[in-house]
């Protein structure tokens, strides 16, 4: 490997203003999902290679730093920037393109990429959120994935603040 030359899984990450352009490269049809990913786990693992088995590519959009703070996970959240997210979600094989939302919610992203289908957590339920009806306009799914029980970001920060 050359030193000087960026690993190619880098090439998944991809700013707002990239997106349609990027997209246009990936096969159909997409997954698309969402969420923090602080510290990855092998609930994440297992989860996103589930998403990916439900379509020919997977877009992760990550919450960026900012949005984190607001969804009032703990004033020292995210413990990994943004950047440094983003680099450890492009290297999961599951992952066909990461990129960020600044929002509260997803919908506005969601409404850009316009994917066929939306896959959260287990913990959702999938008619209350804006994101299913959004998705269902356009004639795509949303579906909840269930949880590998016993893996938490959460439980994880405790168990080592505990230690």
């Amino acid at each position: 490997m050359n030193p000087q030359k960026a690993p190619a899984f880098l090439s998944k990450i991809c700013d707002r203003a990239d997106l349609a352009r990027q997209l246009a490269h990936l096969p159909r049809p997409w997954v698309f999902t969402n969420g923090v990913f602080d510290v990855l786990h092998r609930g994440h693992v297992m989860y996103l290679a589930q998403a990916r088995e439900l379509g020919a590519s997977l877009i992760v959009a990550l919450n960026t730093d900012a949005s984190v703070k607001r969804l009032g996970k703990g004033d020292d959240r995210p413990l990994n920037a943004e950047a440094d997210r983003a680099v450890v979600m492009a290297g999961q094989g599951a992952v066909s393109l990461v990129t960020w939302f600044d929002d509260d919610t997803p919908v506005q992203i969601l409404g850009e990429i316009r994917p066929d289908i939306l896959v959260k957590g287990g913990d959702y339920d999938m008619a209350k959120l804006p994101e299913t009806a959004l998705i269902e306009s356009w004639g795509g799914r949303a579906l909840a994935l269930p949880f590998v029980q016993g893996y938490s970001t959460t439980k994880l920060v405790q168990r080592i603040r505990a230690s």
